[in-house]
């Protein structure tokens, strides 16, 4: 079995198990204490670098801690699709396994506050030692009616390559369809940019729609792609505008292809940090069929921000009307996670993706750190493969989250345990079908990073498993999923 391609490893074996189903959900709600941490160590690893940057399978007794800023884009998945819909496979660079489970729909339970719920489970894998942990994280939904007003700063490209069809065509529908479900307390301002910047609309009342629909309508395009000359000239006016009662958001929508001015993420923000540390946070809404994905992940990952792709009117709906609280508001800043893994019980661990968001231990109560910014109703999942010590019982393992309240900047904490006897005893029996699901999209991104199966064994089976699950799930975005990674096959 090649030891590149864990998730799908996990999945397949589960495909030829037939195992008895079981497990319960325990919690806690104390904080992880943080054991000393050692030097990492190399061991045996079922899933060692795959040229991707992922790191080492991490060996417990020298380092039982994995801590990471929580992330909630999804441009990654978005743009994999666009790419399998057209024919064809996207590159394995552009796969970001974190994005892809995270662009379905959980069962998690909300907080009653303000704050996160965590939730854990899991699948044991008794042939081979190993199992599959689920680390869940919620926030509270907010109706669109009750959430803070918003100041919004547009910054829209309108260099030549977005002339091509679903590019600032589709820009123009998705911003009208913003300015329609905006409040009378938010604001717009719009600035445009190519080969230079301009502010078409200072910071304006939502409610002179007529004014924010014309000048959308007379957005038009023209030459180069000077994207740091539109972010620095969009940060200005949001902080010239700023409101602090309000969420201050710049809304970047490109295609990424900057090739005029400084074309590098962190020249970019080195540009726009003084008007970024006044809290304004970032939205990179991505669109074309040759997408920069790796400058607008990296902005969105470093400017206190989220990266979506749209590809359709539906995406664009979803992103700034079915989800415009999500996308807009806040619930917490600088959000972390952190897992302690009981040496006694955990050989080793792996987690899934977040390549990007690895923090150090010492990061996690550091409220110095960057994390992310979560809105309302969002929810983060991360997976780990985990190598388990036979014979072992008790904890698996604690999961902590802590974050700062987005106007106060007081830190909270919650947390969970998993204990050994809550794992399932088979993955496609015991578990949640919105785990099953995760699993099947974790594993359909490992095979589009890879292009390879397990003993002949590949995405068709998957393809299968995500048919079922959109059935119990009534789900059309894993109705979809199914039809991805069945193209996938065909293509691969």
């Amino acid at each position: 079995m090649n030891p590149r391609t864990f998730a799908i490893a996990l999945a397949v074996i589960a495909l030829l198990l037939v195992s008895a189903c079981g497990g319960s959900e325990s919690g806690s709600s104390k904080p992880a204490t943080e054991p000393k941490r050692g030097p990492g160590q190399a061991v045996p690893s079922l899933s060692q670098d795959r040229d991707t940057g992922a790191p080492e399978e991490r060996d417990t007794t020298a380092d039982q801690i994995s801590t990471f800023a929580l992330d909630v884009d999804t441009a990654s998945y978005g743009y994999a699709r666009r790419i399998l819909q057209e024919g064809r496979l996207p590159e394995p660079g552009q796969i970001r396994p974190e994005e892809f489970v995270n662009s379905f729909r959980q069962d998690y339970e909300e907080p009653r506050d303000d704050g996160f719920t965590v939730h854990m489970d899991g699948a044991r894998m008794p042939e081979n030692g190993t199992a599959l942990v689920r680390v869940g994280l919620q926030t509270r939904k907010a109706d669109a009616e009750a959430r803070r007003p918003a100041n919004l700063t547009f910054v829209v490209d309108v260099s030549g390559s977005m002339g091509e069809p679903g590019r600032l065509d589709l820009v123009r529908e998705a911003l009208h369809k913003l300015v329609d479900q905006l409040g009378p307390g938010d604001q717009v301002s719009v600035v445009t940019f190519s080969g230079e910047a301009e502010l078409v609309v200072p910071m304006t009342s939502a409610d002179d729609r007529g004014t924010l629909h014309a000048a959308i309508e007379r957005l038009a395009v023209q030459d180069s792609t000077d994207l740091e000359a539109g972010l620095t000239t969009g940060y200005a006016e949001a902080a010239r505008a700023f409101r602090p009662v309000a969420t201050n958001r710049v809304v970047l929508l490109s295609d990424g292809l900057a090739n005029t001015g400084d074309t590098s993420w962190q020249g970019i923000l080195d540009r726009v940090g003084e008007s970024a540390g006044r809290q304004v946070t970032l939205l990179c809404v991505g669109v074309g069929r040759d997408y920069g994905d790796q400058l607008m992940e990296q902005l969105a990952d470093n400017g206190d921000g989220a990266a979506v792709y749209v590809s359709s009117v539906d995406d664009a709906r979803k992103v700034f009307v079915e989800q415009l609280a999500t996308n807009l508001d806040l619930r917490a800043r600088d959000a972390k996670a952190q897992v302690v893994f009981n040496p006694s019980a955990v050989e080793s661990y792996h987690l899934i993706g977040y390549e990007n968001r690895q923090l150090a231990t010492e990061d996690f109560r550091d409220d110095t750190k960057d994390g992310g910014e979560i809105g309302p109703g969002h929810s983060v999942t991360a997976l780990y493969e985990v190598r388990l010590r036979s014979g072992a019982s008790g904890q698996l393992a604690m999961a902590t989250v802590r974050w700062q309240d987005p106007d106060t900047r007081n830190p909270g904490e919650a947390g969970r345990s998993l204990e050994l006897a809550d794992l399932s005893g088979s993955l496609w029996r015991g578990p949640s079908p919105r785990f099953q699901v995760d699993v099947v999209a974790a594993a359909f991104a490992e095979y589009l990073r890879t292009r390879e199966q397990i003993a002949g064994v590949g995405a068709g089976e998957l393809a299968e498993h995500a048919t079922r699950l959109a059935a119990s799930t009534e789900d059309a975005a894993v109705t979809d999923l199914a039809g991805l990674i069945g193209r996938a096959a065909s293509l691969g």
